[in-house]
């Protein structure tokens, strides 16, 4: 939990408002943007009073820091699961298809992309970014070095500062793509991907 969050005597109250907050403020960042939306805008949608969520976030800024690190786990849970793969390298070239749809998915890339760009203004915001990025990044260099080094590839620091930056270029790239052309051939297009990473990850 953030240290811009408040305490409270029943946490697991407080868990399910807080995700009420959180839902509310995801639609209204969705339709009217970050700074678009306001507290008392997000309170209307979450019903219940402004006083009353700041009961449990001091500020926007803290409910974007919650979503950054909803995504931390969200994240770490993936790699976690993509660790236990007998094959990790193979299993993400698999999976192509269903990380490019999830990356589409309009309910998922108009928040990434509020964060991102609130990020590049806001030092506050960009801080709990970059950490929540180091410790993500971190996580699947570990993985990504153990299962090149299973399989007799390079996995020096030069090889895999450049590969994994790679890799999450092509998934972050997707939430930009989309706004661009929303007709994208989404078939096509996570056959490519599939082809991009076999190519970067067993080279």
């Amino acid at each position: 939990m953030s240290t811009t969050e408040k305490r409270h005597i029943d946490p697991e109250r407080a868990l399910v408002r807080r995700k009420q907050v959180l839902d509310a403020a995801a639609a209204c960042f969705g339709r009217s943007g970050f700074h678009g939306a306001s507290m008392a805008e997000i309170s209307k949608a979450a019903g219940m009073s402004a006083g009353h969520i700041y009961n449990y976030f001091d500020s926007k800024d803290a409910i974007i820091a919650a979503f950054v690190e909803q995504n931390v786990e969200r994240v770490s849970q993936l790699m976690r699961d993509l660790e236990q793969q007998a094959d990790p390298l193979q299993s993400m070239v698999d999976d192509a298809p269903r990380h490019v749809r999830e990356h589409l998915d309009p309910n998922t890339w108009p928040l990434a992309l509020e964060i991102s760009a609130e990020s590049a203004r806001n030092p506050k915001i960009a801080e709990v970014v970059h950490d929540a990025d180091l410790r993500a990044r971190l996580q699947f260099r570990a993985i990504l070095k153990a299962a090149r080094e299973r399989h007799g590839l390079a996995s020096d620091d030069d090889t895999m500062d450049g590969l994994v930056e790679a890799m999450i270029c092509l998934f972050q790239g997707l939430d930009v793509r989309v706004v661009h052309n929303p007709k994208l051939n989404e078939a096509a297009l996570a056959r490519h991907m599939g082809i991009a990473m076999k190519a970067m990850l067993f080279s």
